[in-house]
C-alpha cells in the first residue's frame, strides 16, 4: 500500500488561503485519491476527489473555492483551499484508495489541521 503524509494545515483568518499536500512512498497512479475533513463532533466529511484519469469532483460547500490537483509524477496531492470560512476548520486527510473500493478500504495519511478564525 502506498503511505501518506499531509502538511501545509495551518491557522488562517476568514477569507485567506491554504494550500495542502499529501506526499505519496511512491506513484499513486493508478489509484482515485481523495481528500476527507473531519470537524470537532461531526461525521468525516468528503471534500474533494481526482481519478486517475484526471476527472476531478467536489463537495457542494467547497465547489468553486477548492482546487485538487497533482504533480505529473503522481506522488504528491494538493489541495488549494482559497475563501477560507470557520466552518472549514476540520483536520483534513488524504486518501488512495483502488478505484470503485470503499474509501475506507484505503491507505490514509496522519491528517493536518486547518483552522480558519472570523
Amino acid at each position: 500500500q502506498v503511505q501518506l503524509v499531509e502538511s501545509g494545515g495551518g491557522s488562517v483568518q476568514s477569507g485567506g488561503s491554504l494550500r495542502l499536500s499529501c506526499a505519496a512512498s511512491r506513484s499513486y497512479s493508478s489509484y482515485c485519491m481523495g481528500w476527507f475533513r473531519q470537524a470537532p463532533g461531526k461525521e468525516r466529511e468528503w471534500v474533494a476527489q481526482v481519478l486517475p484519469s484526471g476527472p476531478t469532483n467536489y463537495a457542494d460547500p467547497v465547489k468553486g473555492r477548492f482546487t485538487i490537483s497533482q504533480d505529473n509524477a503522481k506522488s504528491t496531492l494538493y489541495l488549494q483551499m482559497n475563501t477560507l470560512k470557520p466552518e472549514d476548520t476540520a483536520m483534513y486527510y488524504c486518501v488512495a484508495v483502488q478505484c470503485r473500493h470503499p474509501w475506507d478500504t484505503g491507505s490514509w495519511g496522519q491528517g493536518t489541521q486547518v483552522t480558519v478564525s472570523s
